[in-house]
């Protein structure tokens, strides 16, 4: 009764249109969600995602939910979500991927689930990683426990997100360490962030993970850049 209240007095805004969400609406409209572009890579092992990454990593699995393109409803959801402490929408689409991923058997193998992390000074201006409830989301919903202590970023770096791609800098092999002992060798890490462009953050985060002897990784974005 209280909830149907707040939500008549303060009604909640669809995260991709701003339009009114109704009763059984989360953080998304139904419309905004049939219009989303789904890139379905989970059902295809050869994937853009996969491709990506040919040469450079040796990964178990790598997908993306949706593709994001400027000026759409991803670039939107993404924002609020990383700009305007919008957390709850990296949890709506763990929860909705996650249930998408859940019968994967490659998945069933993975050990933990690890967020790209930020340097503790950003951390600290921005109060919150737009990844942590994303993993969370999924972590519950897969049953794959969420580690955010073994994956450090110790290098702080400007935001680049005005930068087109040609503009970004690539990530540097040392910006980012792991802490971890016996318990976690052999083991299969699933990696997770929000948007994936020129695959440089993720590739060096991996690269870090190796570090740790026979270890085993997977890629989980939210939405990968696509022209």
């Amino acid at each position: 009764m209280l909830q149907h209240l707040t939500n008549l007095f303060f009604p909640k805004s669809c995260a991709g249109c701003q339009s009114f969400l109704l009763s059984n609406e989360v953080v998304i409209c139904t419309a905004c969600r049939n219009e989303i572009p789904l890139t379905n890579f989970h059902k295809n092992p050869e994937n853009e995602l996969v491709k990506k990454f040919y040469g450079r990593l040796d990964l178990e699995f790598a997908s993306a939910k949706f593709y994001f393109h400027k000026m759409g409803i991803v670039q939107e959801m993404m924002h609020k979500l990383k700009y305007k402490g919008q957390e709850e929408i990296g949890e709506m689409i763990g929860y909705w991927y996650g249930e998408e991923l859940k019968d994967i058997e490659v998945i069933k193998s993975a050990d933990f689930i690890i967020p790209v992390p930020l340097h503790k000074k950003r951390l600290k201006e921005r109060g919150y990683n737009q990844v942590d409830e994303f993993g969370k989301a999924l972590s519950k919903t897969l049953n794959i426990p969420f580690e955010d202590k073994i994956l450090v970023r110790k290098v702080y770096s400007k935001t680049q997100t005005k930068k087109n791609l040609l503009g970004r800098t690539e990530i540097k092999e040392n910006v980012f360490d792991v802490i971890f002992d016996e318990k976690h060798h052999n083991k299969h890490f699933i990696l997770v962030d929000d948007v994936i462009t020129t695959g440089s953050t993720l590739e060096t985060c991996a690269k870090a993970l190796q570090k740790i002897p026979d270890s085993r990784i997977s890629i989980i974005c939210m939405a990968m850049s696509h022209s």
